[in-house]
C-alpha cells in the first residue's frame, strides 16, 4: 500500500468519525435512538468496503488502468449488495423504511463514495500525464 493511500484512508476514517459524531448528536437532538438502525455497523461496513474497493482499484490501476473504472463500478455494486443483504431486511422488518433508517446507511455510503471518487480520479489523472 502506498503512503498516499494510507493517508487517504486515515483521512477518510477521521472524516467518518466526525460525521458519525455529528450524526449521533443530531439523533440525540431530535430525541431518536442514538445507536439504533445499525448505525455503527453501517459506518464500519462502509469504511471497510471503501478500503477494499480502493485497494483493488489501485492494484488494477497499476496493471491495467482501462479496467479500473469497471472495478470501481463492481465495488459500488458490492456496496449495494451488502445493503440489500445486511441492512434492508432489518429496515423493512416493520413494513416500511423510515428516513432515519435510510440515513443511517446512506450518509456513510455517500461520504465514502464521494471521497473515493475524488481520490481515485486524482490518481487516474496522474497516470494519464
Amino acid at each position: 500500500m502506498r503512503s498516499k493511500s494510507l493517508i487517504f484512508l486515515t483521512l477518510l476514517a477521521v472524516l467518518l468519525i466526525l460525521i458519525f459524531g455529528t450524526h449521533v448528536f443530531t439523533l440525540h437532538y431530535t430525541n431518536n435512538a442514538l445507536f439504533g438502525n445499525q448505525i455503527v455497523e453501517s459506518y464500519l461496513i462502509n469504511y471497510v468496503l471503501a478500503v477494499i474497493v480502493l485497494l483493488v482499484v489501485e492494484k488494477t490501476l497499476n496493471k491495467n488502468s482501462a479496467q479500473a473504472g469497471f472495478i470501481f463500478m463492481a465495488g459500488s455494486a458490492l456496496k449495494f449488495l451488502v445493503f440489500f443483504l445486511v441492512f434492508y431486511p432489518a429496515y423493512k422488518e416493520d413494513g416500511n423504511m423510515e428516513t432515519i433508517e435510510f440515513t443511517a446507511f446512506f450518509i456513510p455510503y455517500a461520504i465514502c463514495l464521494i471521497t473515493e471518487v475524488i481520490y481515485l480520479s486524482k490518481q487516474l489523472n496522474k497516470q494519464s500525464t
